[in-house]
């Protein structure tokens, strides 16, 4: 009988991995993106729509699908595949981010963490246990153990938190039971290396089917992330695959990989594509800024996506102008296009062994807009790279 789950490695180059991850609803090339369906759905597309961006996986939110609809609801349609009416791999968090984020009220404890539910003020409780029931019962390809998410800046805290982490890991693989779902551990630790290192070493004795860094893109500066990852990624098993969460900025994917990670998740391309911000290899178009009103090219001259095979960024604009509910779903679908086109560009270049040329390429191109502040910590780092 084959495994429900191979990892196979086919090349390197430097820390960075070729690989592919088979699940029982289908392999994922690695390394992957995962667009993110929060509530069983990734905003304003379709699963045809996925599909032809070329999409192998998806992430849902365990917190969230437990306060609505309910996981016993999912679960009596035949789990989330059914449900949805998504049949490629999913992975589903264990919902410890939200309930440190949006739960009011929250209070831990060695067992748990209570919290109320941020739609209705209804008290609520996870434990590792639970999470686990949940997991398995919503039934995605991938599950993650409960966390304890704790400011990465805040060292006395962190090590606590770590502690606690570590106990909750061994409770969570002790009560799941599904061999059809894989149970990734999460490494935590801030950005200190001592603890990153000390929680890789304990998971990994955990014999986790894959290991997830958590904890990072959440207030550190972009030089503190990377410089964890270097200090993190070669204490994390290397025949297992290693995911990334929350963090989707194309520079930092590509940083990122260079680093061993395979895997990533975030709500960065759907989110800013519904506030008009438009994803290309030179960095965001703010579709709605007036230069654009009489602009007839697509978003980008060499995307095959439906929306740049069909609309001129003039036509873009006039939608976002006038409020029409059309622009989110055309700046999504052009949004996800260009990050799982930049993963197949990422793997071509991997299996050509250019990925380092890539890298320096693509970090020269695309301009970050966010701020300015980051464009310099960038300056800052690729000066670092090249002493």
């Amino acid at each position: 009988m084959q495994p429900a789950f191979a990892f196979t490695v086919h090349k390197t180059e430097g820390a960075a991995r070729l690989s592919t991850f088979q699940t029982p609803h289908g392999p994922i090339q690695m390394p992957a993106f995962a667009p993110v369906g929060t509530l069983a759905n990734v905003k304003t597309l379709e699963p045809r729509d996925l599909q032809a961006a070329g999409c192998e996986l998806i992430l849902a939110n365990t917190y969230h699908l437990y306060l609505r609809p309910g996981h016993r609801l999912i679960e009596k349609f035949g789990g989330l595949h059914q449900f949805m009416g998504w049949h490629g791999p999913i992975l589903t968090d264990s919902g410890g981010f939200q309930v440190f984020s949006l739960g009011a009220q929250m209070k831990l404890d060695e067992d748990g963490v209570s919290f109320r539910s941020h739609i209705d003020g209804s008290r609520h409780r996870f434990t590792p246990e639970l999470v686990m029931e949940i997991e398995q019962a919503l039934g995605p390809d991938i599950a993650m153990v409960l966390d304890e998410c704790a400011n990465p800046l805040d060292r006395d805290y962190l090590l606590q938190a770590l502690e606690r982490t570590h106990r909750w890991a061994e409770r969570c693989k002790k009560a799941h039971t599904r061999p059809d779902q894989a149970l990734f551990g999460i490494v935590q630790g801030g950005i200190y290396p001592d603890l990153r290192q000390q929680s890789a070493r304990f998971l990994s004795e955990l014999d986790f089917t894959g290991y997830a860094i958590g904890g990072l893109a959440v207030g550190e500066t972009k030089e503190e992330m990377y410089r964890t990852l270097d200090e993190t990624c070669p204490f994390v098993p290397i025949d297992k695959p290693r995911y990334l969460m929350g963090v989707g900025a194309p520079e930092d994917i590509v940083e990122a990989v260079y680093r061993g990670i395979d895997m990533f998740d975030c709500v960065l391309p759907t989110r800013i594509a519904r506030n008009g911000a438009l994803l290309t290899p030179d960095g965001r178009v703010n579709i709605r800024n007036a230069q654009y009103a009489e602009d007839p090219q697509p978003v980008q001259q060499d995307c095959t996506c439906y929306t740049c095979r069909t609309f001129s960024r003039a036509y873009l604009r006039h939608l976002y102008k006038a409020g029409e509910i059309t622009a989110l779903r055309l700046g999504t679908i052009h949004n996800i296009q260009f990050m799982l086109d930049l993963m197949r560009q990422i793997r071509a270049q991997l299996a050509a062994g250019t990925f380092a040329e890539f890298r320096t390429t693509f970090l020269a191109r695309y301009q970050m807009s966010d701020q300015t502040v980051r464009h310099q910590q960038r300056e800052r780092y690729l000066a670092a790279q090249r002493s």
